[in-house]
């Protein structure tokens, strides 16, 4: 990836997960746990593309609207 859109990638990633924390009022480590098992800044860089032209807060309901996907996908296969 070139320098310059790592550096946007970073800033992206830097300012939504800034914006979840005060969001959901969670602390660095509520951040940190929920990124190790949703992978949210891992979204960030892969739709990069698509989420750098949306608004913040557009941004911010997609990553939720992915964890409640993964979290019904996990609930629905535990109960099987």
């Amino acid at each position: 990836m070139p320098r310059v859109n790592l550096d946007n990638v970073l800033y992206l990633q830097v300012r939504i997960a800034h914006k979840y924390m005060k969001r959901h009022n969670i602390s660095i480590e509520q951040f940190r746990q929920r990124d190790e098992a949703y992978d949210i800044l891992g979204l960030l860089e892969i739709g990069y593309e698509p989420f750098h032209l949306t608004g913040d807060e557009g941004v911010l309901d997609e990553i939720d609207k992915i964890i409640a996907e993964q979290q019904a996908a996990g609930s629905a296969g535990s109960s099987k």
